[in-house]
């Protein structure tokens, strides 16, 4: 290249590079204000946002769950988003965070949808509800099937951005010092089960007692209440149930696939760079299926140590106890449906998912467990 030409080029790029911080600022400019039209572009701010949980501090899974999310989140984000997280009661309390999230308070949560029942009494269809759907169904129904789309549009109302965050699979039946051989033994039961599930026990004669997880042992253990569920082996482990208590049920029909959830306060999201967004909804995406797997692999471990240490016996429901719960399960929903609109919306779209993925799981996972699985 003669010595003129490389000196005009050079011209040239220098006055292209200047140029560009021009043409970023004016494409930016020309977007209609909302962050995701705009171009990926960094511009280095960062951003610090509080998140608040209704697990208690160092919860195990889903407290550690949260962590790591708000791990990922930095480390995806190259330090851009940055998530303190506080444990159940910390800055505020746990039954309290949809609200915090909703007013602006904090810009997350973590929890459960049927913990804002008082609230939003539809929500218990995004979480879980009594003969309802397992891990897999639930996934699949929000993520597939129409599911997530009426979540948002319901908490749209209440400011807050939903995402999964994890799902406890099919829980355990519960802890019992007392034999159910049959419906009426649940006749004077008192048992700590709250949500539908709670209601469910009421129309069969028991009464249904709200404590908080850290009472229940005691509670158990002098008898003031008979029963308790709580979420699987590797929990009930750790509370230390199978010193107490004389059986262990199965199946947890109150809960078959209880989803988790993160909200997010709206404005707080839309504030977001859409690449901050993306990163957001791709840190729930593996929460959910982290938590989902950690629990199948702990609860598996964590049986064999119930067995081994306990003394407790491990017992299936009578099948006669089961169709009755699932009849009084029929008339609580029938009952709930019919006096909020917005229940019935949503349980029809759940409802009709679920048969549906009835009639696919009964010649699929079905044949596998009855025939194949050894």
């Amino acid at each position: 290249m003669a010595k003129l030409d490389r000196k005009n080029f050079l011209k040239k790029t220098a006055l292209a590079a200047v140029s560009i911080p021009a043409i970023v600022s004016a494409c930016s400019s020309e977007s209609n204000g909302n962050p995701s039209d705009a171009p990926a572009v960094q511009t280095g701010k960062k951003y610090r946002w509080k998140m608040v949980t209704t697990w208690p501090p160092n919860f195990p899974i889903l407290g550690e769950g949260a962590e790591m999310f708000a791990e990922w989140v930095k480390d995806m984000s190259g330090g851009r988003l940055n998530i303190k997280v506080y444990g159940g009661g910390e800055l505020v309390p746990a039954l309290e965070a949809f609200d915090a999230v909703s007013s602006g308070t904090v810009e997350m949560s973590s929890g459960a949808a049927y913990y804002w029942a008082g609230k939003v009494p539809a929500a218990q269809f995004f979480a879980s509800i009594p003969f309802g759907m397992n891990a897999q169904q639930m996934n699949t129904w929000l993520i597939s099937g129409g599911g997530m789309e009426l979540w948002r549009e319901i908490y749209a109302d209440f400011n807050v951005v939903p995402f999964l965050g994890g799902n406890t699979g099919v829980q355990m039946g519960g802890w019992f010092n007392r034999e159910i051989n049959s419906i009426e033994d649940m006749k004077g039961l008192k048992m700590r089960i709250p949500g539908l599930g709670g209601k469910v026990l009421e129309k069969a004669g028991g009464a249904a007692v709200l404590s908080p997880g850290s009472e229940l042992y005691t509670n158990l253990e002098r008898g003031v209440i008979d029963a308790t569920e709580w979420i699987g082996p590797f929990h009930d482990y750790r509370m230390g149930f199978h010193k107490i208590a004389k059986y262990y049920y199965t199946p947890g029909w109150h809960e078959l696939g209880s989803a988790l959830e993160l909200g997010i306060n709206k404005q707080s999201f839309e504030a977001l760079p859409k690449d901050l967004q993306v990163i957001l909804e791709t840190a729930a995406f593996r929460l959910n299926l982290w938590t989902w797997t950690e629990l199948e692999a702990k609860n598996a471990e964590f049986l064999e140590k119930i067995k081994s240490e306990g003394k407790v016996e491990i017992r299936k429901f009578p099948d006669e106890v089961i169709e009755q719960l699932r009849t009084y399960t029929d008339e609580v929903i029938a009952e709930f449906v019919a006096s909020d609109a917005t229940a019935k919306r949503v349980y029809d779209s759940f409802n009709a998912f679920r048969q549906k993925a009835k009639a696919w799981s009964d010649l699929t996972e079905k044949v596998y467990y009855g025939q194949i699985e050894k």
